[in-house]
């Protein structure tokens, strides 16, 4: 009779403890971002964004060598941008995702208004060859609180490489030639902040960077090799994201 009561109490204590040791197996579903999912899970995710680059007053594309982009300066060189982004990222904190990123950014080689012009071409890299190329790289979002994030990303930058000839017409003009192969090989990065309208689903505002070497030049008369003028580029840009 003692054993029969006992084996009935570990019984008992075995079908309550299993609800309890269920519950403590599964991670935590809480914290801001996708606050829906568990940490450890994750979303394919695809994006896009539509901006203005800067621009320079000498025809070129980028800054000079600074490349960067100055906000209280209008630039009638500005150009419309875009960048189509993919990927996949993991919720690894309650707060925090973290994940891989593939796409294509052009930086100015497209005027739609021209839609609308006849005789205008809307794709005019023939002639203005601006800065795009394919991208791969890591990207992180952070939400300090549900709806609002804060996101950054960066990584491997592809360029063109315009036929390998970076250098302007006064450069030609100047008895300057192609020196040497541009690197076409350079760095991406940028910063954003928005809003999830649901978990899905989110929009916001970035500003990106993408740097590229203009390769070497070369003084005809002299046999002198010096780098050329980068090309770099900054976009600030409305972007869309969708989670799968």
């Amino acid at each position: 009779m003692k054993k029969a009561a006992l084996a009935l109490a570990v019984s008992c204590a075995s079908f309550v403890a299993i609800p309890a040791f269920a519950q403590d197996s599964n991670p935590a579903v809480t914290g801001n971002y996708q606050p829906s999912q568990a940490v450890g899970s994750g979303n394919w995710f695809i994006g896009a964004q539509v901006g203005r680059t800067n621009g320079s007053d000498n025809g070129g594309f980028g800054d000079g060598n600074n490349g960067g982009f100055n906000f209280l300066k209008g630039n009638k060189d500005r150009r419309t941008g875009y960048g189509l982004l993919g990927g996949y990222r993991w919720k690894v904190g309650p707060d925090l995702g973290l994940g891989l990123e593939a796409g294509y950014a052009d930086l100015g080689n497209y005027r739609v208004k021209n839609v609308f012009e006849d005789g205008q071409d809307v794709d005019q890299k023939g002639t203005r060859n601006a800065l795009r190329g394919w991208m791969v790289g890591v990207n992180g979002k952070v939400n300090l609180v549900q709806g609002w994030y804060l996101s950054a990303h960066g990584g491997y930058f592809r360029a063109n490489d315009n036929n390998q000839n970076y250098n302007n017409s006064v450069s030609q003009d100047l008895g300057f030639s192609n020196g040497g192969k541009a690197d076409r090989g350079s760095w991406y990065g940028g910063v954003g902040t928005g809003w999830d309208i649901n978990e899905h689903f989110s929009v916001g505002a970035n500003y990106d960077y993408f740097h590229a070497d203009a390769g070497k030049v070369k003084n005809n008369a002299t046999g002198e090799i010096s780098r050329g003028i980068k090309r770099s580029t900054g976009i600030v840009s409305l972007a869309g994201e969708y989670r799968f």
